[in-house]
């Protein structure tokens, strides 16, 4: 198992302490320091390679968005924030996941499973031999319609929507009705280009076509749908 290196950055002692003690708790994950604020994270990325930043966002001195933007070459990134209104502009700097306060643990370990085993070639170098078109994401889903086992490629979904036992899955050519709760899919999606932003709405992230702090827009079939944060 690789282990990953981690920092928090957090100016809150009791919010630090419950990631630090989560953190523990996760055998592929080492903790190297706990950070008050961004500069202070700086200089230990600098001292050492830093795999993952759990990144809170309201920092003295450079708040966390700021942080991200002076990184050449950023870790993966999990946001921790008691303000939902910001998810958005997160996941469009390609966090791997928001986690809002208080946060539970078992959220917290849904986040860690999704991050990604470090390559072992430089992302630059899988380039120069596959070539940046060579690749297609072929991941897929099984779902439950009318008796049958209906094939859905996640590259192919737009958003989902949930009723009380089911949940609409949208996608450009189609629209399927299959029994789950939200919150079994969001589980069993497991991805990080998907993201719960509503108690009854999941979007795919690289679907938005533009957002606002109260709502974002996905193009549709025929126009497009204004789904609600929050």
């Amino acid at each position: 198992m690789h282990l990953q290196s981690c920092i928090i950055v957090e100016d809150e002692p009791l919010a630090a302490e419950l990631l630090a003690e989560y953190i523990r708790q996760i055998p592929f994950l080492k903790l190297e320091a706990i950070c008050t604020d961004a500069l202070f994270a700086l200089e230990k990325m600098h001292e050492k390679k830093i795999d993952v930043l759990f990144l809170d966002l309201h920092l003295p001195k450079l708040k966390g968005f700021d942080f991200l933007q002076t990184l050449k070459d950023p870790p993966q990134v999990i946001i921790t924030t008691a303000y939902h209104q910001y998810a958005i502009e997160g996941y469009t700097m390609n966090v791997v996941d928001y986690l809002l306060k208080p946060i539970e643990f078992s959220r917290f370990l849904r986040a860690v499973n999704k991050l990604k085993t470090p390559p072992a070639i430089p992302a630059e170098k899988r380039e120069e031999v596959a070539g940046p078109d060579s690749y297609r994401d072929e991941k897929f889903y099984f779902f439950n319609v009318d008796k049958k086992n209906v094939k859905i490629y996640a590259d192919e979904i737009l958003y989902i929507e949930s009723g009380k036992e089911y949940v609409k899955i949208v996608t450009p050519e189609k629209t399927i009705t299959t029994k789950f709760q939200i919150g079994e899919m969001e589980k069993y999606l497991n991805d990080v280009n998907f993201m719960r932003i509503h108690r009854s709405f999941i979007i795919a992230k690289n679907k938005i076509e533009s957002y606002s702090a109260s709502e974002i827009e996905i193009r549709v079939a025929g126009g497009i749908k204004k789904i609600p944060i929050g």
